[in-house]
């Protein structure tokens, strides 16, 4: 096997034209499946930084949309969170939240935004970062206090260059909403980070118990976040609170349920069937760069025929003949595979650095497209390997 393949690499440097030809066709679709699947693998990587790890034990409840949803909707209040306590497992905690939209000056300064009116402990299990300040404390939670948390966005439409410092921070704002208007001070603003279900580039945030005082005492959440006690607990809980919602109104979409977790996994099977088209295609390229070897190997069995029938007259069986065209063949295409891993991963670590990406490189599809390369160089190889195994010494001998 070695001597074989010493001898196939000696008759690529003899023929480095016909070689690098027939290599082509297994390199670029060696290259196009590496680069497909990296760059698919890192968009994956990408996005999944986005969300913590907290976010992936996170379900968030909405309103739905249906007809039913409309007549007979299911109040988020707290004889609905005591029944999804009692009636469901591993909900570690249900945190809820009421939405409304506001004007907030600073100064001659002023942004129309909306404010999410949460509970104690709802910043924290999103896993959302403070760039400057404090949280919600149970205090403000309670008392309703006036205080609020920016987004970064919001801060430096307020503040400018000075919430970039944490220097927002202690401010004093006003709030108009609904005809009405309240003094808050800033006490903390959002740093600029994806988080999943929350945004806190553009999401500002007041203490629930403020929206209960002073807003509307008597409404019901208008959504809430449940926190499974650990992420494999979320498909069972997200169905559970389905069909919990299917008994009470008849129509599991009077609520809108759903799942960092749902969402990663749907998202991987819409990248991983489209990735696996686009490889599929790219295979196509290296089955003709196969058919291609194919003929290359044949017109290299008809120039060695001579060299065939000394082999055989030396004694060489019809099995060391095949197994040494079958080598070149494959040594060829393995060739061809290693150079179009070379050149996937280069063109892939361009293309990432241009999308500001990390790079994750598909290892396991690196070596599925390296070994079909190997294969296609034996499957395509194989009859003109064969033809050289069964030609006749003397026939041999005597071609020109």
């Amino acid at each position: 096997m070695i001597e074989d393949l010493v001898f196939a690499f000696r008759m690529f440097r003899r023929n480095k034209t016909r070689s690098v030809l027939s290599l082509l066709g297994v390199i670029i679709g060696v290259a196009s499946v590496i680069v497909i699947g990296t760059i698919g693998e890192s968009a994956a990587s990408n996005v999944k930084k986005s969300f913590s790890s907290d976010n992936l034990s996170m379900i968030q409840i909405n309103a739905g949309y249906s007809r039913r949803a409309r007549e007979n909707p299911i109040e988020l209040n707290e004889a609905f969170r005591s029944e999804l306590y009692g009636g469901i497992a591993d909900i570690k905690k249900i945190w809820y939240k009421n939405n409304f939209s506001a004007t907030l000056f600073y100064d001659d300064l002023s942004v129309s935004t909306n404010i999410d009116a949460v509970e104690y402990g709802f910043i924290e299990a999103y896993g959302l970062r403070l760039g400057a300040g404090r949280g919600f404390n149970v205090s403000d939670q309670v008392e309703g206090t006036q205080t609020i948390i920016l987004g970064s966005r919001t801060a430096e439409a307020l503040f400018a260059d000075e919430a970039l410092s944490g220097g927002g921070v202690g401010r004093k704002i006003v709030m108009q909403t609904g005809g009405a208007s309240f003094g808050f001070t800033v006490i903390g603003i959002m740093t600029g980070q994806a988080a999943g279900f929350e945004s806190p580039e553009t999401k500002n945030y007041a203490p629930r118990g403020f929206y209960a005082k002073k807003i509307d005492p008597a409404a019901a959440a208008s959504a809430a976040a449940v926190e499974a006690t650990a992420p494999r607990h979320v498909t069972r809980i997200t169905g559970e609170l389905r069909a919990a919602a299917q008994a009470r109104t008849g129509d599991s979409f009077t609520l809108n349920v759903n799942s960092m977790q749902a969402m990663l996994e749907q998202y991987d099977q819409v990248t991983g069937t489209i990735s696996l088209m686009l490889s599929g295609i790219a295979a196509i390229s290296m089955l003709v760069g196969g058919i291609g070897i194919m003929n290359i190997m044949i017109v290299t069995v008809t120039e060695r025929k001579r060299e065939i029938g000394v082999r055989k007259a030396l004694g060489a069986s019809p099995s060391a003949i095949r197994a040494q065209f079958l080598t070149e063949s494959a040594a060829i295409t393995a060739l061809g595979g290693f150079l179009g891993i070379v050149a996937g991963l280069a063109v892939s670590a361009a293309a990432v650095a241009v999308l500001g990406w990390t790079l994750t490189f598909a290892w396991p599809i690196a070596a599925a497209a390296f070994l079909f390369s190997a294969f296609v160089g034996v499957f395509f190889g194989f009859y003109p390997a064969s033809q050289a195994a069964k030609l006749d010494p003397v026939d041999a001998l005597s071609s020109e």
